[in-house]
């Protein structure tokens, strides 16, 4: 972001070279940021309390009997606020996935990386669950840097099996709310009552997640958003002038120094403190970074600096380029624009779509390798089955009927009685009389009413021989 500055200033950005993480020899530089506080860490705080309670409440909420959200990839169920989907509403799930992506990359566009800091799973767990209990037990970052350079000893050994047990313990609690977001908290509770025995390989599958849970808020940490999140890649993209993002004021900071040992000094008194909270090791005063997430401990760190100094607040603040340079407001610029465009189309399709969605997938198919049956009471019949997918929480039972003027319709066997969260083939047959056959292929049909339903109508062919 400040690139220009930089350069005409000759001011030294070899940090560009490197990532915060990664020493001059290419090994891992843990970071040890200081423990933050100020009044967005509090809100930041409050949010994360918040979708914690979302994220481990959900699961125990049933609507009929059945999870208010559950993601079965393997039987092929989905339960989204209590609405049944099936295989048959993929096209659905791929528009929400597409409506998510343009959401993100508007939200981008505008925002920057806000998400990351403030609403990312990664960030949430990571920063106010697993970095709060690693402040119990092992104190502040000054602490930490310590006890890492400590000798082993019983008093460093302690101090890290507390920690590994405690963040296992977490790490596999976390496992078994994901499993039950996949399978249901009902399924889970049965095997966990039914034994590990019986469930073995559901037990090493939670295992080998509990373990990649505890080795990412272990020890990878923040390289997921440096090194595996595609999302960050996407800044250097979606990002311009008016995108508002972390931003240091350089305009008002620089130069730094103290203000007794020169005039041309700015407010920036290069105490650091920024970098020492930074969850990165990013310095932001270096301009907008593939690391930073947004998170806003720096702004903290430094209103508190600014506030113990008497200057004005917000050197560091979200804020655009534009914003700085120019004390633009949020700009809507043509990109914001036309994202927002076709966001509201593709939300219109989306809305639309769920609002015209029959509860009962129905599919009617000829039997194959049949054309025609000519029936002992002199009719042309043709055989069919109808697939149905049941999306309720009820059995339902379907009425077949066609107009008098195309035929008589027999369903064979049982009546089409569709079990709830389930299918039900049924197989019937459309007759009419030779003389009503006026074409050999005619299109008819058919109406399926269901209970106190709306009428589900669809067409087939019937064909018969044509009287010459």
């Amino acid at each position: 972001m400040i690139v220009a500055y930089e350069k005409e200033n000759k001011i030294d950005q070899a940090f560009r070279d490197s990532l915060a993480t990664i020493d001059q020899k290419g090994k891992r530089n843990y970071i040890f940021p200081k423990k933050p506080k100020g009044k967005l860490y509090n809100k930041r705080t409050i949010a994360s309390i918040i979708y914690l309670l979302f994220f481990f409440t959900l699961p125990w909420i049933k609507v009929n009997g059945e999870p208010f959200i559950m993601l079965n990839v393997l039987k092929r169920k989905f339960i989204l606020f209590g609405q049944i989907f099936g295989p048959q509403d993929f096209f659905i799930f791929a528009l929400g996935m597409i409506t998510f992506m343009v959401f993100i990359i508007l939200f981008t566009v505008v925002f920057g990386r806000v998400f990351c800091g403030w609403a990312c799973p990664q960030t949430i767990f990571m920063e106010m669950v697993f970095r709060k209990i690693e402040y119990w037990i092992d104190g502040d970052f000054q602490k930490q840097q310590q006890l890492k350079a400590m000798a082993w000893n019983g008093f460093k050994i302690r101090k890290r099996i507390s920690k590994i047990i405690i963040f296992f313990l977490i790490s596999f609690i976390i496992a078994n709310y994901f499993m039950a977001y996949l399978i249901s908290m009902d399924e889970v509770l049965r095997y966990v009552n039914e034994g590990i025995a019986a469930h073995i390989g559901t037990f090493m599958a939670l295992m080998i997640f509990s373990s990649i849970f505890f080795f990412v808020y272990y020890w990878f940490r923040e390289q997921v958003c440096i090194v595996v999140c595609p999302y960050g890649r996407l800044q250097g993209v979606l990002l311009d002038k008016n995108s508002i993002v972390v931003a240091y004021d350089y305009l008002r900071g620089e130069l730094r120094g103290k203000k007794s040992t020169s005039s041309d000094i700015g407010d920036c008194i290069d105490c650091k403190a920024c970098v020492r909270v930074c969850p990165t090791g990013i310095d932001i005063r270096n301009g907008t970074q593939l690391e930073c997430i947004n998170c806003t401990a720096c702004i903290d760190a430094c209103d508190e600096i600014m506030g113990n100094l008497d200057r004005p607040k917000k050197l560091i603040k979200l804020a655009s380029e534009n914003n700085i340079v120019k004390k633009e407001k949020l700009k809507i610029t043509a990109r914001i624009k036309a994202y927002s465009v076709v966001l509201f189309l593709i939300l219109l399709v989306l809305v639309s779509m769920l609002a015209t969605r029959d509860e009962i997938d129905i599919t009617i198919l000829r039997t194959q390798g049949m054309i025609y049956q000519k029936l002992p009471d002199g009719q042309i019949g043709n055989l069919y089955t109808a697939r149905m997918y049941n999306k309720t929480h009820r059995d339902i039972k379907m009425k077949l009927s066609i107009p008098e003027t195309d035929g008589d319709i027999e369903v064979i066997g049982e009546s089409a009685l569709i079990p709830k969260e389930s299918y039900a083939v049924v197989t019937f047959i459309i007759k009419k009389r030779p003389t009503t056959i006026k074409k050999r292929n005619t299109k008819i049909t058919i109406d399926l009413i269901a209970e106190n339903e709306k009428t589900i109508k669809k067409t087939t062919n019937f064909i018969g021989p044509v009287l010459q």
